[in-house]
């Protein structure tokens, strides 16, 4: 029942995606069409820049140009039905051949879009990954002391502080920290991921770079683990307000084991949704925050590509970010039924 379950989630899931790149495709086809045949004119004139013409006369480099265009137009499905277009533009981005970007490269000179998406993407999960275990053992600690302490001097005094931090936009409160731990009190750099001109060795290279981890990290740290603790105080109170937990409780069983043998398992999918979620996040980075400390991610790679107008990058980026957000979601729904067996599985009692 679980295996049939989980395979037509995934099938549902990927037919999902298709259909999103569908219409990503149709949405962004003028603008790429466009993008396109001025690339393939620039292949074009390149190609006859190398190209011995001195016993060609000007009708005759004329007309080569013009079935050379044709050729190019015909390679790339431009003189085809616009469904076809559409369709052919958004099997290529399904199978990650994003093709060519009109301005931005790698940091090896490369235009290849995948190659370029393939290093940011590491770049930006090292950083909000870091960031997001640090918070889900946070606020999953605190939510359950503060449900503990329900009431209390420390759940009433980190409430306060969840109200007044979880409002903050990012960059703001990522720009104060900057302003103080990095210019009034200079104990971190201020951005990137490297010291210029970067260290000699692997090991002066990852201390290098945890170093400049730190400031990003401890903003994110600010910014959420506050909210997630919140969310987990009331789902473990709620919980503990349950018959079984009064009767376990009643039965004498250590307290320990009834908020973490009990409770924790039975809040755990509400748990595991914010977890996962926080993690999902990790990969698409921010767009305003890398931005703010000029991290390479994915964020600050959507910026860049925006500003320079460079189509391909804008199309490759959002494929991948929307592929692992959905991946997260099916991963999601198959742990539900593992994680509390109260869930019918398929809907089925």
């Amino acid at each position: 029942m679980y295996g049939r379950y989980a395979v037509k989630r995934i099938i549902y899931g990927i037919i999902t995606y298709m259909v999103i790149i569908f219409i990503f495709s149709m949405l962004f086809n003028t603008v790429v069409e466009t993008t396109l045949r001025s690339l393939l004119e620039e292949r074009l004139q390149g190609e006859f820049l190398q190209m011995d013409l001195g016993n060609y006369s000007a009708e005759q480099i004329t007309e080569l140009k013009a079935q050379r265009r044709d050729q190019l137009y015909r390679m790339h499905h431009l003189y085809s039905p616009f469904i076809v277009r559409v369709f052919w533009r958004a099997y290529n981005t399904i199978t990650f051949n994003f093709g060519q970007s009109t301005n931005v490269t790698s940091s090896s000179g490369e235009r290849d879009v995948g190659m370029i998406i393939a290093e940011a993407v590491p770049r930006t999960a090292l950083l909000f990954t870091v960031a997001a275990v640090i918070n889900i053992t946070l606020f999953i600690f605190l939510g359950i002391k503060k449900a503990q302490k329900a009431g209390k001097m420390f759940d009433q005094s980190t409430s306060i502080i969840t109200m007044v931090v979880f409002g903050m936009p990012s960059w703001w409160l990522a720009m104060l920290l900057i302003m103080f731990l990095s210019y009034v009190i200079p104990l971190f750099p201020s951005g990137g991921m490297f010291s210029t001109p970067p260290p000699e060795g692997s090991w002066a290279r990852l201390v290098d770079l945890l170093y400049h981890m730190i400031l990003p990290v401890l903003t994110l740290v600010l910014l959420r683990a506050w909210g997630g603790a919140y969310l987990i105080r009331n789902i473990v109170l709620g919980t503990l307000q349950e018959d079984y937990i009064m009767s376990a409780r009643a039965r004498g069983l250590p307290e320990q084991k009834v908020l973490y043998g009990h409770t924790l398992r039975s809040a755990a999918p509400p748990i595991a949704t914010m977890a996962v979620m926080s993690l999902l996040i990790s990969f698409s980075g921010g767009l305003i925050f890398e931005g703010i400390f000029s991290w390479p991610g994915m964020g600050n790679l959507f910026w860049v590509a925006l500003q320079q107008y460079d189509i391909p990058v804008l199309m490759g980026n959002l494929a991948v970010t929307t592929l692992l957000y959905m991946s997260g979601l099916i991963f999601l729904d198959l742990i539900y039924g593992l994680l509390d067996p109260r869930i019918k599985v398929g809907g089925k009692a």
